[in-house]
């Protein structure tokens, strides 16, 4: 009965020690979740860049191909061309200033997770209480005992029942 009771807490840790590495360990369930988060973060943010370029190209074709975008471009920022005049009023803001959003810098959150040295810890005192829990219910129940009842010795010459021929 004590050989099956450090087999089974040894089951024990070891079950315990598997589970916690799996479900929180550096390649567990929750590290994963993490990244999965840190993923689509990521998606996100390059679909919000990839709609800026769109705007940018678009700006940048009708600026290198459009004579009349130019032109408006060349007025918003004071150029006139032959024949014009241009009068300035001191005090008012321009009405039209370019702000070009490139999008915000996104950098990598490492991910939280329980030490391998943590899991088998912990994986230990769960072994270590359920041998404990066991070896208390053994003496409880009287299967156990601290006292060594010492077997007898059979001094002499042992006999053996043989059948004679």
């Amino acid at each position: 009965m004590k050989r099956i009771n450090f087999l089974l807490a040894l089951l024990i840790t070891t079950f315990a020690y598997a589970a916690i590495s799996f479900f929180a360990g550096k390649n567990g369930i929750w590290c994963y979740s993490q990244l999965l988060e840190q993923k689509k973060e990521i998606a996100r943010r390059t679909d919000q860049i990839q709609s800026i370029n769109n705007e940018l190209r678009l700006e940048y074709d009708a600026l290198s191909k459009d004579k009349d975008v130019i032109a408006a471009y060349a007025r918003r920022l004071d150029y006139v061309s032959e024949g014009e005049k241009l009068v300035k009023i001191t005090g008012l803001k321009p009405a039209f200033t370019p702000i070009y959003d490139t999008g915000t810098e996104l950098k990598s959150i490492p991910c939280t997770y329980l030490s391998e040295s943590l899991c088998k810890i912990i994986a230990l005192t769960i072994g270590l209480l359920s041998l404990l829990i066991m070896i208390l219910i053994n003496i409880s129940r009287g299967e156990f005992s601290f006292s060594s009842k010492a077997k007898p010795v059979v001094k002499g010459i042992p006999v053996y029942d043989v059948l004679q021929v």
